[in-house]
Parts: structure tokens; C-alpha cells; sequence
């Protein structure tokens, strides 16, 4: 136990200066932790103590896969029905764009520019297809943009995109088998039902019995998790379907939702964000940098050249087009679990992989520091901002009361 106490407070320390920093820098706390995710592992590898991190140990692996479902859960409850419904176009054309396009040009160039086999080119160009739904949303939460429309289409986009790629590394790799079947059902049917049951039980024992709530959506999610991986597929993607399936249930009492938030930013988030950033390998990047490059460029210019006159359909302030083509241009969940699914059966090999996840994670850094510094669509802050002030103004009561 002296070893994971010590373990965890160091990866808390670590999430404690990217804060500062974030604060100080005035960027996204998740883009932060990935940067000092790999200054950390850069530093205890040098001083020849990464065992200290211990990124691979089982209880590290679950707060960090927590972390990511629980953020995953609370992006797809901002996507209100009606706000989908409304921007189902938008949100379709933009989301199957911002698949397809990466997922042929990275296929491409990693099949006749370097020359990979026809497997490793389609996981590569699946992998690299993603949009970071986890960095997206934590950068939505940090801006207000969460609360506008324009922030909401994102989301939805976002989805779609996630769902295509989760889709083609199904079609193309993953075997179909009873498991699949098992799954689809039960998830249909716990969707199904989970609206009344969640409002029912909210109704008879919400403000009697402690956290019953929050018990319960971890429950649902952690079992359909559960559920899913042993069917092959991802705990987050069922993680999303019940956010939405859920929303108005979540929306209906701000107060929880803001509880469940600080939970899962405030603890759980960090170790996943930090632990992506401790997985590159700063020794191979060295040793072929052009690789990475060359992926990196695939992917981000693949995204541009496909949504950016797409988008431009539906946005007309040339801030608002470039900010939600590069923030569709990132990557990180979807895309770390697919080049890893993809050197767990043999289809890419160990040095493909780390490309393709330094390639992913630095998709999840750049664009968006590039969109948070240049183009950000501050006409749309205002309003945002004064509900965050009041929600602000309202804990501190509560704190006080």
C-alpha cells in the first residue's frame, strides 16, 4: 500500500503544476497534463526511475480508463435532444467528413509514402481518423462553449466521428460474434429503460439516501463498460449513448451535475490525460522524426482540406470555421485505443505503434493550442461567462450555508 499512496501522490503533485500552469498559461488543463505527462516521463526516465510512475499498473490503468468514461458520460449529457435534432445535418455531415477524410488520406500515405502493409495502413488511417471527444469536452467545460450552441454542434460532430471510427475498427479487424450480440441487445434494453428507472429512483430516495444518484450512473456505466470490453469492443463508447440517453435527467439539477464534475476533473481525469503523455517515447521520436511528421501532417491537413469548406456551410465567421475544424482535428482516446488494439493482435508492430500514438496525442496538443490562441470565438464567451460567475457565486453559498 506504501507503494500506491506514494505512486498516486506523485501523479497528483504532477496534476497539481499542471493546474498552476494551465492557470497561468491560460490554456486547457488537459492539453497541460498530456505536456507534463511526457516532461514527467522524459525526467523520471533520465534519472532512470519510470518505475516510480508505474503507468502500467492495473489501479492506475482503471482510474485513468474511470476518468475517461465518467468525462465521456458527462459530454454526451450536454448534447440535448432537441439541440441534436435541430443540428442533425450539421452535425452528421461534419462527423462523417471528419471520419472519412483522415481515415483514406492517413491510409494512403502510410500504404505508398511509407510503405506499410495493407493492414497496418488501414489501422493507421482508423486510428488517426478520431476526434478527441475527452479533450474537446474538457476544453468546452473550460471556455463556457459547452453552454452554446455552437459548442454543442461540436460535441455532436464529435460523436458522430467517434462512432464512425469505432464502426470501421469493427468492420475491418474485430471479429463478430455472439459477444457483439449480447452486447447490442443488452445495451438497447438498459437504454431503454434507463430514463424511468434513473427518474424514479431520483424521485423516492434522491435527497434521502447519500450520493444515490451518483452511485447509480456509476453503476450503469461501469457495467455496460464492462460489458463491452468483454464483448471486444470500449467502456467509453456505451459511456456516451447513455450521457445522451440521460441528459435531461442530468440537466435537470445543475448542482449534481457540477458535483459529479469535480469528482471526475478534479481526480479522475488527471491520471488518464497524464498517463497518455507518459507513453511517448521522446528516443523515437529522435530517431525518425519525419515518420511522425509525416503522420501528424496526414491527419491534421486530412481534416482541414475535408471540413473546413464543409463547416463553412453552417459557419459564416471565419473564427468560428477554423476553431471547429481544429478542434475536430484532435485526438486522443479513440485513437490510442486503436493503435493499441492494433499491437495487441499483431497488426502493427511495437515501433508503428509509437508513432501512431505520438502522432495521436500530439493531434490532441497542437490543433487545439492553436485554436484556443488564434482563434477563438470570443463573441460567444459573454453569455457563458455570466452563468459560470452565477454558478460560481451560488456554490459559495451553498459552501458557506
Amino acid at each position: 500500500m506504501e507503494q500506491i499512496y506514494t505512486v498516486a501522490a506523485i501523479w497528483l503533485g504532477l496534476a497539481v503544476i499542471s493546474a498552476v500552469i494551465a492557470y497561468h498559461l491560460r490554456i486547457s488543463i488537459a492539453l497541460v497534463e498530456i505536456c507534463v505527462g511526457i516532461a514527467a516521463a522524459a525526467l523520471f526516465g533520465y534519472f532512470g526511475r519510470v518505475d516510480l510512475l508505474a503507468s502500467d499498473s492495473e489501479w492506475l490503468r482503471f482510474l485513468a480508463s474511470s476518468g475517461a468514461v465518467l468525462l465521456t458520460f458527462l459530454a454526451g449529457a450536454e448534447l440535448e435532444p432537441e439541440i441534436i435534432q435541430k443540428k442533425l445535418k450539421e452535425v452528421s455531415v461534419v462527423g462523417l467528413i471528419g471520419f472519412l477524410a483522415p481515415f483514406a488520406g492517413c491510409a494512403l500515405i502510410s500504404r505508398y509514402l511509407l510503405n506499410w502493409d495493407t493492414q497496418a495502413s488501414l489501422l493507421a488511417g482508423v486510428a488517426l481518423s478520431t476526434t478527441s471527444m475527452a479533450v474537446v469536452y474538457a476544453v468546452m467545460l473550460e471556455t463556457g462553449l459547452n453552454k452554446t450552441d455552437f459548442g454543442k454542434g461540436i460535441l455532436g460532430a464529435c460523436f458522430i466521428n467517434d462512432l464512425g471510427t469505432v464502426i470501421a475498427l469493427g468492420l475491418l479487424f474485430a471479429p463478430f460474434t455472439y459477444k457483439t450480440v449480447i452486447f447490442v441487445v443488452v445495451t438497447v434494453f438498459a437504454l431503454t429503460i434507463l430514463p424511468y428507472t434513473s427518474h424514479r429512483l431520483t424521485r423516492i430516495y434522491a435527497y434521502r439516501t447519500a450520493a444515490i444518484r451518483t452511485k447509480w450512473i456509476i453503476f450503469v456505466l461501469f457495467g455496460l463498460g464492462a460489458l463491452a470490453i468483454w464483448s471486444g469492443s470500449e467502456a467509453v463508447l456505451p459511456a456516451y449513448i447513455v450521457g445522451m440517453v440521460l441528459a435531461e435527467f442530468s440537466n435537470g439539477d445543475a448542482f449534481w451535475v457540477r458535483r459529479l464534475r469535480t469528482l471526475t476533473i478534479g481526480f479522475l481525469t488527471p491520471f488518464y490525460f497524464i498517463r497518455a503523455g507518459t507513453f511517448v517515447s521522446l528516443s523515437a521520436l529522435i530517431s525518425a522524426p519525419y515518420i511522425l511528421l509525416i503522420l501528424l501532417a496526414g491527419k491534421v491537413v486530412s481534416k482541414i482540406f475535408g471540413l473546413y469548406p464543409v463547416i463553412g456551410q453552417f459557419r459564416d465567421r471565419r473564427d468560428e470555421r477554423w476553431y471547429y475544424t481544429l478542434l475536430m482535428s484532435t485526438g486522443l482516446t479513440f485513437g490510442t485505443i486503436s493503435a493499441l488494439y492494433g499491437f495487441s493482435h499483431n497488426i502493427v508492430n511495437q515501433s508503428q505503434y509509437s508513432f501512431l500514438v505520438t502522432a495521436v496525442i500530439a493531434s490532441a496538443v497542437i490543433p487545439t493550442l492553436i485554436a484556443n490562441f488564434a482563434f477563438l470565438p470570443r463573441h460567444l464567451l459573454a453569455e457563458p461567462q455570466v452563468e459560470a460567475e452565477a454558478a460560481l457565486q451560488e456554490e459559495r453559498i451553498d459552501q458557506e450555508g
